[in-house]
Parts: structure tokens; sequence; C-alpha cells
């Protein structure tokens, strides 16, 4: 048999196989997913997790599909985190310090904790992104928060209250509106697209079965 590892999802006690994921720890408890669980494979933030070892006194934050299960370890998922997301049209907005400070005004109010970075599950420097975006540095603030996964994780952290993934959204749509070059070949494929001319193309897609889509995904050719 293989090596049992005592888990608490839940509150509840399990005896799971060594080496599983707590996704896959999850589903071996009995555990039905049909939220929480992403592309079951990436980074897409929706299986953010907190747990604690027992006798350790530190909560740490990760991804569900990532993680390995570990002896006495207690978990809760957090599938969703109700985030503060302000309505503004990027067209009538303007990259300006009072911008900021009109949609997303908690972030003046950060203490410096940092306990937003070291919640990250990505490892972001997340209060300097947040440090950028106070002082309007937009395109910095937009390459820091890049590789967000919008877990919010962070945010439930935050004796600010402070949202922020959406402060970086905002940081990064602002950045790519007006602060950077537009992207010709980008704006060329749209126009393209929207003229029809990858209808074909895209039905023939439709068509063929999973595994060839697969092959043709994993064999495709990258640009440099």
């Amino acid at each position: 048999m293989k090596e049992m590892v005592r888990v608490f999802l839940y509150g509840k006690k399990y005896e799971v196989p060594a080496g599983l994921t707590i996704m896959e720890a999850l589903e071996y408890a009995g555990y039905k997913l049909v939220r929480g669980c992403g592309c079951r494979n990436g980074f897409c933030g929706a299986c953010a997790t907190i747990y604690r070892i027992e006798g350790d006194r530190e909560l740490k934050a990760c991804l569900a599909c990532q993680t390995t299960v570990a002896d006495r370890m207690y978990v809760a998922t957090l599938p969703f985190f109700p985030l503060i997301k302000e309505i503004y049209d990027i067209e009538e907005i303007k990259p300006t310090e009072q911008i900021m400070m009109q949609l997303y005004p908690e972030i003046y109010k950060c203490v410096g904790c940092n306990a937003c970075t070291k919640a990250c599950t990505q490892e972001l420097r997340v209060m300097q992104y947040i440090a950028y975006a106070q002082r309007a540095e937009y395109e910095k603030c937009a390459a820091e928060s890049f590789d967000c996964i919008m877990c919010g994780v962070c945010s439930s952290r935050c004796p600010a209250g402070i949202s922020h993934p959406q402060v970086g959204v905002l940081a990064r749509r602002l950045t790519g509106k007006y602060l950077v070059s537009p992207a010709d070949h980008l704006i060329n494929r749209v126009r393209e697209i929207e003229n029809g001319e990858y209808d074909g193309p895209i039905d023939e897609f439709m068509q063929k079965p999973v595994e060839e889509l697969k092959d043709l995904y994993n064999h495709r050719e990258i640009e440099a």
C-alpha cells in the first residue's frame, strides 16, 4: 500500500495517499468538485487554499492544484473571495493619480504590514505594486502585478480591505490603453477576425476530435 497521511478537510479527518495534491485529496476523500477547481492543471486561481500544519502557528496560502498534502495538514479552500470591483469605462478614464483615488481609495490606507505579499500564492511583491499604484506609476504596477491570477488570498489577509487584484487589473488596462505603444500586429489580427477571415479554420477546428486538438496544440509552432 502507498504511504498514507492524515489530513483534515474542512475540519473532518481523512487518510489519503501521500503525494496527492490537495485537490486530488479532496476527490479521494469523496468530495465532488464542481466549483473552485478551474482548469485542474494550471494557474487560474480558482482553487485558492489556506492551510496549517498541526503544531505550526503559521497559516499558509497556496493553490490546491499545485500543493502536495502533508501529514496533519488542516485545509480549507477559498473558491471565491469577494473582491471590490469598481465599474468604469476604459475609454473615458485617464491614467491620472486621481482615478486611482476615485476608484480604489482604500489603497492609501495601506499600513505596510506586507501580509499581502506573504500570502500571495504566486510570490508576487503585492505591497510593492500597490505602492506603485499609490504613486500613479501604472507601468511599474502593471509589470509587478502581471502574473496575478486573481485568487484573492492577498485581499483576504489585508487589514485595510484593499482589493489588490482589481487594482492591478486597472493599472494594466490603463497601461495597455494609454502608456505603451499600440501593438499593430494585434490590431491587424483583430481586424482580420472581425472581417471573418478565420471563420473557416475555426469551423474546421470545431469538428476535430479532442485527441487531434491536443496533438495540434502540443506540436504547434511557437513564435520567438
